[in-house]
C-alpha cells in the first residue's frame, strides 16, 4: 500500500536570510494543522551578507523536492535573475521547478496553504498569483 501523493515543495528566494525564514514561517504558520508542504528560505549570501545564492538557492530546491514539483518565489530583481539563470541552465535545480510571478509574502502564504492542501503545481501557482488581487483597503 502506498502512501499518500508527494506535496508540492515551496522555496522562497529573499536578499535577506531573515526575511526568507520569517516568510516561510509565516506561512507554514498559516497553513494550518495536518501535513504541511516542505518549504525552504534561500535567503541572504553564504556569509550572511545581503543578496542571493544560487548555491543556497539550488540546496532549498533540492531539500523540498519530493517529485511533485517546485514552486520559487523571489523578493526583488536580482532574485528574479539568480532563479532564471538558474532554470536556464537547465541541470542545476531539480525537474519540475517553477519561478511563480506571485508576490512574495502573500504569494508564499497561498503556495504553502495550497501545496499543503494537496494541489498539484499548476494549482499551487494559480494560487500564488492570484494573490495579486488581496487588497488591504
Amino acid at each position: 500500500m502506498s502512501g499518500p501523493d508527494p506535496l508540492v515543495g515551496v522555496v522562497l528566494v529573499s536578499h535577506s536570510a531573515a526575511v526568507a525564514a520569517s516568510v516561510a514561517e509565516l506561512a507554514e504558520g498559516l497553513a494550518g494543522g495536518g501535513p504541511t508542504a516542505p518549504v525552504a528560505p534561500a535567503g541572504g549570501l553564504p556569509d550572511g551578507g545581503l543578496g542571493t545564492s544560487e548555491e543556497l538557492i539550488v540546496r532549498a530546491a533540492e531539500s523540498v523536492d519530493r517529485g511533485a514539483g517546485i514552486a520559487v518565489l523571489v523578493d526583488l530583481g536580482s532574485a528574479v535573475l539568480t532563479v532564471k539563470a538558474l532554470l536556464a541552465e537547465g541541470d542545476e535545480l531539480p525537474p519540475g521547478t517553477r519561478l511563480l510571478d506571485a508576490p512574495f509574502v502573500e504569494g508564499a502564504v497561498a503556495a504553502v496553504v495550497s501545496a499543503s492542501a494537496g494541489a498539484d503545481l499548476d494549482a499551487v501557482e494559480a494560487a500564488a498569483t492570484e494573490a495579486y488581487d488581496y487588497r488591504k483597503v
